[in-house]
């Protein structure tokens, strides 16, 4: 069985604790993309996750476009910049296609996960055939993982 990662969103970031956020587990296992870092910029333990950021490379930044283009003009759904909601959103299904991109041509890749409770994001993730889960599902599934 391939090594799974996973690409963490706000909405599961913040419930996860200290302790999770500085386990072992999470920064060998789990990845947080530079927009999702930017949005929890405000938590008092935002530090400590910026050593797991999955960075916004050109590559990242191409699969952005194709994700977007896949937006129809109208729906506000994934992305609503007039509302303030969901900037990172589109983020985390372009750095799953980067990362399954990135070990495409291994042997035993990691599946790359997204992790989150958005509906929208877990639709889009589908759309491009990217696994996504939610975040009591992905405490079900690494329960036995975190040393803490």
């Amino acid at each position: 069985m391939n090594e799974e990662m996973y690409l963490i969103d706000n909405n599961v970031l913040s419930h996860l604790s200290p302790a999770q956020q500085t386990s072992e587990f999470f920064h060998a296992r789990c990845r947080i993309p530079s927009e999702v870092i930017h949005e929890a910029d405000g938590y008092s333990d935002a530090e400590a996750v910026k050593e797991a950021e999955y960075p916004t490379t050109a590559s990242v930044l191409k699969f952005l476009q194709r994700v977007m283009a896949s937006v129809p003009e109208d729906d506000t759904a994934l992305v609503n910049l007039y509302a303030n909601k969901g900037a990172a959103d589109p983020m985390l299904v372009a750095c799953a296609l980067d990362g399954m991109q990135e070990s495409a041509n291994c042997l035993f890749g990691p599946a790359w996960i997204i992790v989150s409770n958005d509906n929208a994001v877990r639709a889009k993730a589908e759309e491009f055939a990217v696994e996504s889960c939610s975040r009591e599902e992905f405490a079900t599934r690494t329960q036995q993982n975190w040393k803490v």
